[in-house]
């Protein structure tokens, strides 16, 4: 069964297999609506008919589609940890930079094939909550926790800052490469590598 959001993003937290699978349904569902219809249309009626729940489903999880889109973020950063993990144990110890690969490439190969992320990606595009919960908080939360002991490093404030720099640069840089060309401009994704690669060596080596 594919994983689904932290409780703390939902209304009410799936406890039988059956309620956990019917909101992957639904998730599965917002997300291929975020493709066709964009975020300002979407509803969440639509997603119940695109998952073949009741709407009474949908609000069991969800008060609107605000925290839809947030649940579906979280379940990305679930996703993307999880292969990132796959691709790192599959290849053993290769050091910091094999690691920023593994990381990258994850991230560009979601943007490339998992529906509905070009617009929601991690919570870019629908912050919610406070400071530390913001998006790239997150995902330099969750890779610090990840790769700190890959790396042979505590996870302490420095480490945690220098992914927070990481993260929020490769932001900014992937969704200038994927508005220059859909399947994202390649020239743009060398020069970040070779940025990340740089600020990375000063810290980690």
């Amino acid at each position: 069964m594919r994983p689904v959001p932290h409780a703390t993003s939902l209304r009410r937290a799936p406890v039988q297999r059956r309620s956990a699978e019917r909101l992957a349904r639904i998730l599965d569902a917002c997300a291929e609506l975020l493709d066709e219809v964009g975020y300002d249309d979407l509803s969440t009626r639509a997603v119940a008919e695109r998952a073949g729940v009741p709407i009474g489903s949908v609000y069991r999880f969800f008060g609107n589609k605000r925290q839809m889109a947030d649940a579906l973020a979280q379940r990305n950063l679930e996703r993307f940890s999880e292969r990132v993990t796959e691709r790192l144990g599959a290849t053993g110890d290769r050091g910091w930079r094999h690691a920023m690969d593994a990381v990258l490439g994850e991230y560009l190969h979601m943007k490339r094939t998992a529906p509905g992320f070009s617009l929601v990606d991690f919570g870019n595009q629908i912050p919610v909550g406070a400071r530390r919960s913001e998006p790239n908080h997150r995902v330099a939360g969750r890779l610090t926790d990840l790769l700190s002991l890959y790396l042979g490093r505590d996870p302490d404030d420095d480490l945690r800052r220098t992914f927070l720099i990481a993260v929020e640069t490769a932001d900014a840089l992937v969704h200038l490469a994927f508005r220059m060309a859909p399947e994202g401009d390649e020239k743009v994704i060398g020069e970040l590598r070779e940025m990340l690669r740089a600020y990375l060596a000063h810290v980690l080596d």
